[in-house]
């Protein structure tokens, strides 16, 4: 069972990013606030869910959450920052679109740059601890993957609908057969060569 919060008596923002280890499009993040009495049994980690289920949830964070906001970095962006700095600075505009005014945030992970004066604390695998971040992994993967699945059409080759954007075999082989799209990392190493991924804990 999730936890509801982690600050009782403020006004709490959950946070989350989707994304990051791709190497094309965009990275997003979502930051939600939660009522403090807010339950649901199925809401986890977007990762342990099916994608059926996390649009089902889209659709109830949506209409019971307090507030929520959604937050892009372009992957030119990425390139000029490196994709940490992309994945906090997506939370950070998340936040910037939060209408009511969070008095804390509580992050997924371990790294992260203040955001104004507002207190934060970074919690590992915090998509599986707490209830607003786990919706917050919720928004940003549906989010993301609505804006893949529309470059898909317009760049088929590619089998975005499919990876969404990740290194799988079929991805690499279309860079290597048809090269690069406006929306490719070109900071990323694209074609594998035999290193290590970035974030080979990511799912997509």
């Amino acid at each position: 069972m999730l936890l509801p919060y982690l600050n009782k008596d403020l006004i709490e923002a959950g946070c989350d990013e989707a994304g990051r280890g791709c190497l094309a499009g965009s990275v997003y993040a979502a930051a939600v606030i939660l009522p403090k009495d807010f339950k649901n049994d199925l809401l986890n980690d977007s990762k342990q869910l099916t994608e059926k289920q996390r649009y089902a949830l889209r659709e109830v964070i949506e209409r019971e959450a307090i507030d929520w906001g959604v937050g892009i970095v372009l992957p030119e962006e990425i390139d000029k920052i490196n994709i940490l700095n992309a994945s906090i600075l997506a939370m950070h505009r998340a936040v910037d679109g939060l209408k009511v005014r969070p008095e804390a945030l509580i992050i997924d992970g371990n790294r992260f740059k203040p955001y104004h004066n507002l207190p934060h604390t970074t919690v590992v695998k915090g998509d599986g601890k707490y209830l607003s971040i786990a919706a917050a992994s919720i928004l940003a993967k549906t989010y993301r993957d609505d804006y893949m699945n529309r470059l898909h059409e317009e760049y088929p080759l590619y089998d975005w609908k499919g990876n969404k954007g990740y290194p799988t075999k079929k991805h690499r082989e279309g860079i290597r057969l048809h090269g690069t799209t406006p929306y490719h990392r070109m900071s990323f190493n694209l074609l594998g060569d035999g290193q290590l991924e970035l974030f080979p804990e990511e799912k997509y």
